[in-house]
């Protein structure tokens, strides 16, 4: 049997062994460091990109996108208090990346904080009105709510520019138009 990392020097084990060796020669490679935290977060290790996204911003407190990728990280380890704390940071860092606003939502969500949720989404609907992901959830949240012309209006808003998730809301709603 043939070693695919022998064959292909890019392969995952590859470059997560390179990272690693790369971070262990130089702690204060912050570059290499996040690289590494990137790392974690993609094979779903997200206590140790968590620590090591906490390195990044020991050695680069104006890293926008550490803080971003370690509130998600958070969140998808369900932690939403730490995950708001560290999105909000991210939101100041990176205030015109709807995504960030969106995850904070997602956060807040996770913890019934419906109007902060709302908010959060509408500010990155402010940012990108077309952003599909934002409009979904925020009518997902007026159904919550109980407001279900809010719902509609986010439906309306959305099928204009992507009907695939349009329909994947008009499901929820229980829309007939």
């Amino acid at each position: 049997m043939v070693d695919e990392r022998a064959i292909n020097e890019y392969s995952h084990e590859n470059v997560f062994e390179e990272t690693y060796r790369q971070v262990q020669a130089n702690p204060n490679d912050v570059d290499a460091l996040y690289h590494l935290a990137d790392l974690y977060d993609r094979q779903g290790h997200y206590q140790e990109a968590v620590e090591a996204f906490g390195k990044v911003i020991e050695l680069d407190p104006d890293r926008g996108y550490a803080y971003f990728k370690m509130g998600t990280a958070y969140s998808r380890m369900n932690q939403p208090e730490k995950a708001v704390e560290v999105l909000r940071q991210a939101a100041e860092h990176l205030p015109k990346n709807p995504v960030v606003l969106n995850n904070l939502g997602i956060a807040y969500g996770k913890m019934d904080r419906l109007d902060e949720e709302i908010a959060a989404f509408n500010k990155a609907l402010e940012i990108r009105p077309r952003y599909s992901s934002a409009r979904f959830n925020l009518a997902l949240i007026y159904l919550k709510k109980g407001d279900r012309q809010s719902a509609l209006a986010q439906y309306e808003a959305l099928k204009e520019f992507d009907v695939t998730m349009a329909d994947e809301l008009k499901k929820k709603i229980g829309a007939d138009n």
